[in-house]
């Protein structure tokens, strides 16, 4: 086999020779270059046209950010970042890895050597990662390609792609359901169109826009200067001061603060838990910008992130949500128009509280799976709440971390469970565990999972 193409990105030369030499241990990857900075890094994958780049977050010239827009308008393949633990690094790498990352990695300190072990254990992981899912997700595009070209004669009817669950009764199209109610006819032939329940008072969120959004250009990618395709990309985006504080309009006044001793209880009967990995943090915005300030149920989430940086995420995501996003902590109570990350380094679980309703319990148990926080360690304390509708979600990520829990509380009789489909998933692992045991009543693309819930959670019963 043919090894992968890999360009090393990074300003320091020490860095870089460990990094190389890391990834070189494995024969299913070449490094073919590396590079000091953004600007190098652009021209150097554009004219050598790499498998999978890694990057650093912090160079002089033009970051990893910067670096990282530009190729994802340019030339779309996987980035793993490389991000340092201070507080700048963890801010960029979250915008990052919304920018179109496939993931990152913290990088090794060279005085600790198991650390460097570590370090590359999981940097060859999700470059492996990496690869299948874009080998994967061509195959799928192929394959829908094909179908679509089918003659209309023999093109099969289009339904919704359900796992076969043995239910008495169909389970209903939530896309159609929710255009019925809007008053217009369910688009199957336009599966992209994002579901609107209803028009919230407040203006959406602002979003960042995509390098290049609405500009046409006749030229490909490579024809055109590097210096030109950066100017053209990094003007259509933020600065790094807009995007500090650039906020949806209307939202912060209304939105509640809180502290971790949290205020009397707010009457709630329902609950929403999400899980996901690899690709979440893109997912998670996508998923909270679309869920309204008045929805009636706390929202408690598990991504796969190290200690720290589930706070910059939380204060990330808490820019584009109606809701109020924070990052959870040890007895914090919860309620209803905010939305809890779990902090990297510890287990949530979600337990009853005398006097305030249900609150966020942290451990330090043993990783489960390979992770700390799990999902299934989160998913599986609710198993202890029969009188709660809960509604659980599993989205993009590598493995199958929420699956078997997911699997038990459907069999228990939960209210109702989300898998992300195919089609949007950066990776394909955790929802199809979960398609795969049968244990989902929906399969949803990205855009339509947080219209799903706001009707599931609307109605206050089981939706199948």
């Amino acid at each position: 086999m043919t090894p992968y193409k890999v360009i090393v990105v990074d300003d320091s030369a020490f860095m870089r020779k460990i990094v190389s030499d890391l990834i070189e241990k494995d024969p299913a990857f070449r490094v073919v270059d590396t590079a000091v900075n953004g600007k190098e890094a652009v021209d150097k994958i554009l004219s050598q046209q790499p498998d999978i780049v890694t990057m650093d977050v912090e160079m002089p010239v033009m970051n990893g950010l910067e670096a990282l827009t530009v190729i994802m308008q340019a030339h779309p393949l996987p980035v793993i970042m490389l991000s340092g633990i201070n507080e700048a690094g963890m801010r960029e790498t979250i915008k990052a890895l919304e920018a179109g990352a496939f993931d990152f990695i913290r990088k090794p300190s060279v005085a600790h050597a198991q650390q460097i072990d570590d370090v590359r254990d999981a940097l060859l992981e999700q470059m492996k990662a990496a690869m299948a899912a874009k080998e994967r997700r061509a195959l799928w595009k192929a394959e829908e390609e094909k179908r679509k070209n089918k003659p209309a004669a023999a093109a099969p009817v289009s339904t919704p792609v359900l796992p076969k669950l043995g239910r008495k009764r169909p389970l209903p199209d939530l896309a159609k359901e929710t255009g019925a109610r809007n008053g217009a006819a369910a688009q199957e032939s336009a599966p992209d169109k994002e579901i609107v329940l209803h028009k919230p008072d407040k203006p959406k969120a602002t979003k960042l826009s995509k390098p290049g959004a609405g500009k046409k250009h006749q030229d490909s990618p490579n024809s055109r200067t590097t210096r030109e395709l950066t100017h053209q990309v990094l003007e259509s985006a933020p600065s790094a001061e807009e995007a500090k504080t650039t906020k949806p309009a209307g939202t912060d006044a209304a939105k509640p603060s809180r502290t971790a001793e949290g205020r009397a209880a707010t009457a709630y009967t329902q609950l929403v838990a999400v899980g996901c990995s690899t690709g979440g943090p893109r997912a998670l915005k996508t998923l909270l910008e679309g869920i309204p300030a008045d929805f009636p149920a706390p929202v408690v989430i598990v991504q796969h992130m190290p200690p720290n940086f589930t706070k910059s995420l939380a204060q990330r995501l808490n820019t584009f949500s109606p809701l109020t996003v924070v990052e959870g902590e040890q007895g914090m109570a919860l309620e209803p128009g905010f939305a809890y990350i779990a902090p990297g380094g510890y287990h949530t679980k979600i337990v009853p509280d005398p006097s305030r309703g249900l609150m966020i319990s942290l451990t330090e148990e043993s990783p489960v799976g390979g992770h700390r926080p799990s999902v299934d360690v989160m998913f599986e304390s609710l198993l202890e709440l029969p009188s709660l509708k809960r509604h659980v979600v599993l989205m993009t990520g590598m493995g199958s971390d929420g699956a078997k829990m997911m699997k038990r509380l459907y069999d228990a009789g939960v209210t109702s469970t989300f898998a992300e489909s195919e089609e949007t998933c950066i990776v394909y692992g955790m929802p199809r565990s979960a398609v795969e045991l049968g244990c989902v009543s929906h399969v949803l693309p990205l855009h339509n999972i947080a219209a799903g819930l706001v009707q599931a959670v609307g109605n206050g019963k089981q939706t199948y």
